[in-house]
């Protein structure tokens, strides 16, 4: 509530949910005090069938949603041997004591369904609130741990096969999401909406979400039709903006780009200047990377430029350190030295200061040697750091996939 963690559970969640078919009607996030908390859930459980809680279920003193929870329903809570000998194993393994206070995590509440914690010793807990005091019906609160690693192999393992079981949809749905990068939103909608219309009076759904380097084309359908209003939506969508289109559902396109290397047995060397490194982390956050990225230069000054990658003097002398022919040196130099298949450069004006009339801050310059031929692009990206970082290594992966596609 400070403003100084950010609350990914709530998108990350939302996500998952809605990719199942499930929609949610609220978000709400309330600080660590007992009011606010028995409010929000009092609240959620008079107007939802599921109402899922993040967060409170540790050993620390700000842990009280365990419970407040379990005074709001009525219920006590009751030490759980299973969760006691899990939460002693967790520091047993790990050769640490195990403070008093943890032993706290052990206690659910009565009646609750114990969902067990593989990464760390709260466990979460469903509970079916029935007779609803709040609600004419009966409904389910699920409490889920706060760390990430924890609660998410928790709620895809666990909790949404256990929603599926208690709350299943009346309709089918099916829903596919295509990646794509190089179009803005308004161009994406305005390519496809008017091809898409007749499906969509026919039931298909369709979402964009635009996020800095791509746009994301949702498509649902639902009941009997689904299958077939999705399907036919994805090959009109591929046959008009396919060339845009990298990677569907949860795919990354790094992920896309070293999964296209290895099955075509090729490798890849990068010489990064402005991006210092940024393309090879995301290369490397891949697993299988070493099979493909042969290695990856942070040459930022003009001297590692002419003694790492075989940047020659006079170039840099006669267009300076961001420009066409620097970009095009470092690139076939390190293909050259490492004998890569292929090889990323970039050289650029990342800002804010440091821009001139000829070359403002934004200005890029992004290589691809490859065999036969050396490409360069020269946008200009007019972002803060981070994100000129970012989209500078979008569109040399693009430009990579591109171009391994085609050969």
């Amino acid at each position: 509530m400070l403003g100084r963690v950010l609350n990914t559970h709530q998108q990350w969640i939302c996500r998952q949910l809605a990719d199942c078919g499930y929609e949610v009607a609220r978000q709400t996030a309330v600080a660590d005090t007992g009011r606010e908390i028995q409010q929000a859930v009092r609240e959620a459980l008079s107007r939802a069938d599921l109402v899922i809680t993040t967060g409170g279920l540790g050993p620390t003193s700000d842990d009280i949603t365990r419970d407040l929870i379990a005074e709001l329903l009525g219920k006590k809570l009751r030490e759980d041997a299973a969760v006691l000998a899990n939460v002693e194993a967790f520091f047993a393994v790990r050769k640490r004591p195990m403070p008093a206070k943890t032993r706290v995590q052990a206690l659910v509440l009565e009646d609750a369904i114990v969902l067990p914690n593989a990464h760390g010793t709260a466990p979460g807990m469903a509970v079916e609130v029935r007779p609803n005091p709040f609600r004419a019906q009966s409904g389910w609160l699920v409490m889920l741990p706060g760390p990430p690693r924890e609660l998410r192999p928790m709620f895809s393992e666990q909790v949404l096969p256990f929603i599926r079981e208690k709350l299943p949809l009346a309709n089918a749905l099916v829903s596919r999401t295509l990646k794509t990068t190089g179009l803005g939103e308004s161009v994406v909608e305005e390519k496809i909406a008017g091809p898409l219309r007749s499906l969509t009076d026919a039931g298909l759904e369709i979402g964009y979400c635009a996020r800095t380097g791509e746009v994301d084309v949702r498509l649902v359908g639902r009941g009997v039709d689904a299958g077939r209003l999705v399907g036919e939506a994805e090959g009109i969508v591929r046959r008009l903006i396919g060339g845009h289109v990298f990677g569907g559902d949860d795919d990354q396109l790094e992920e896309v780009v070293v999964r296209l290397l290895t099955e075509r047995r090729r490798t890849l060397a990068l010489s990064e200047s402005c991006t210092g490194g940024y393309i090879a982390n995301r290369i490397t956050n891949v697993p299988g990377a070493s099979v493909v990225l042969l290695a990856g230069i942070v040459s930022y000054s003009n001297a590692a430029k002419q003694e790492f990658v075989g940047v020659r003097a006079e170039t840099l002398a006669a267009h300076g350190a961001v420009s066409e022919p620097v970009a095009r040196e470092m690139a076939e130099g390190v293909r050259r030295k490492t004998n890569a298949d292929y090889a990323l450069a970039v050289t650029g004006i990342a800002g804010p200061g440091g821009g001139t009339p000829d070359k403002p801050v934004g200005t890029v310059f992004i290589a691809l040697a490859a065999e036969r031929h050396t490409f360069v692009l020269n946008p200009v990206n007019r972002y803060d750091r981070e994100t000129f970082k970012y989209v500078t290594s979008q569109q040399a992966l693009e430009l990579l996939r591109r171009t391994v596609l085609a050969r």
